[in-house]
């Protein structure tokens, strides 16, 4: 793959989950690309060591950071510190896609959060 990417022109639609690219994987980083078709979410969940941060590139989603949660659409930079429960999901009628990095890549621990919705 090149050094040079166009995130988007690696985006895809899946009926039945959120689509996910990665484009760089190494023990420090991993950057990837994100794409949920409406009515799709990525669970609220944390990384205990691992800092993240999303970058909104095409559509809005509800983003979700610790007891923060707000619409947020192209061009919007959401940070998720290590340990800060995150999630997002789309409730809109359009595809949304973000770029995902977290860092350090190499300790992917991942804890499912449980939420009460009202």
């Amino acid at each position: 793959m090149s050094n040079f990417i166009r995130p988007l022109a690696h985006a895809q639609e899946r009926q039945d989950k959120p689509f996910k690219f990665t484009f760089f994987q190494s023990e420090r980083l991993l950057v990837g690309l994100n794409t949920l078709l409406p009515g799709q979410e990525q669970h609220l969940h944390d990384h205990p060591t691992q800092d993240k941060f999303y970058l909104v590139l095409e559509g809005a989603g509800i983003f979700t950071v610790g007891d923060e949660t707000r619409l947020c659409a192209a061009g919007e930079l959401i940070l998720a510190p290590a340990g800060a429960p995150h999630g997002v999901r789309n409730d809109g009628d359009a595809t949304l896609s973000f770029l995902t990095v977290i860092a350090p890549a190499a300790a992917a621990s991942v804890q499912p959060v449980e939420i009460e919705r009202g």
